[in-house]
């Protein structure tokens, strides 16, 4: 069976694809057509409808309701997450009032920062140009996210606050929910939990060949170095990835119903694969 699966030019997402991608696992009778987006196009991309399976924004799920959530795969924060960042020092109070460049409104992080802050005035660009936005002063901060979370102080900026302490503490400690992979509907649920088994020993495969798998995923290093990449993929591979469990599944459904309740998110159905590994 071929389909189409899509993950983001980023070293966490090909970090857990390498086993899949590389044919280091067997195929469950999948062939896949490998496409590489932006999260953020990735998310438009799912709304269109236009691939089997993909990695999107947690909160894209809230618009693309013909999607089943796996359950591996995910991108979770364990007390850390997006930040915001500045040239110099904004008290947070503040930052409702200012413009803060986002790396698009269906991410997870953006969603996040509004249950955080509330409403405040945005402007939508690639993530990977907010830290260049910031400097140049075309916004007052950035809300960024990938890697950019640990690089940002090589670029001479700092830390105003951090999204994903701020849930942390709000929820009692569950994991930041970030990132997911999605099936569709289409393929009913036997083939999606046969998928999901796949993808999950794909980020087993990974992590028992650690070293391999960091040298597959510095292809999309975007020139960081390789102790960096190490770091950012040990943050967003982890135990909540191989199998979200209860407290990621908890995690999503307590995401949307403080969303819901600030109406910043349609109603929709919440729905997560029941595989079993």
């Amino acid at each position: 069976m071929e389909i189409s699966v899509g993950h983001t030019p980023d070293s966490d997402d090909a970090f857990m694809f390498y086993g899949m991608l590389t044919g280091k696992i067997p195929s469950q009778g999948f062939t896949i057509r490998h496409v590489i987006a932006d999260i953020e196009e990735l998310n438009k991309r799912a709304q269109r409808h236009e691939l089997d399976v993909t990695a999107v924004s947690i909160h894209a799920c809230a618009y693309i309701p013909d999607y089943t959530i796996l359950r591996s795969g995910g991108s979770f924060g364990i007390g850390y997450g997006p930040i915001v960042i500045a040239k110099q020092n904004i008290k947070p109070e503040e930052l409702k009032n200012l413009k803060i460049a986002i790396p698009g409104k269906m991410t997870s992080a953006f969603l996040l920062l509004q249950l955080m802050i509330g409403k405040f005035d945005h402007v939508e660009m690639k993530f990977s140009d907010i830290p260049d936005a910031v400097n140049s002063g075309k916004v007052d901060a950035g809300l960024v996210i990938h890697e950019t979370q640990l690089s940002y102080k090589h670029e001479g900026l700092q830390k105003i606050l951090d999204v994903g302490e701020w849930w942390d503490k709000t929820t009692n400690g569950l994991p930041v929910p970030l990132g997911t992979n999605v099936m569709s509907d289409k393929f009913g649920q036997e083939t999606i939990q046969r998928f999901d088994k796949y993808l999950h020993d794909s980020i087993k495969y990974g992590l028992e060949h650690l070293d391999d798998a960091l040298d597959y995923s510095m292809q999309y290093s975007r020139g960081k170095p390789a102790d960096l990449i190490k770091k950012f993929v040990s943050m967003y591979v982890n135990d909540v990835t191989v199998d979200m469990g209860k407290s990621g599944e908890e995690s999503i459904r307590r995401f949307f119903s403080m969303a819901s309740e600030k109406n910043l998110v349609p109603k929709f159905e919440i729905k997560i694969s029941q595989a079993k590994f």
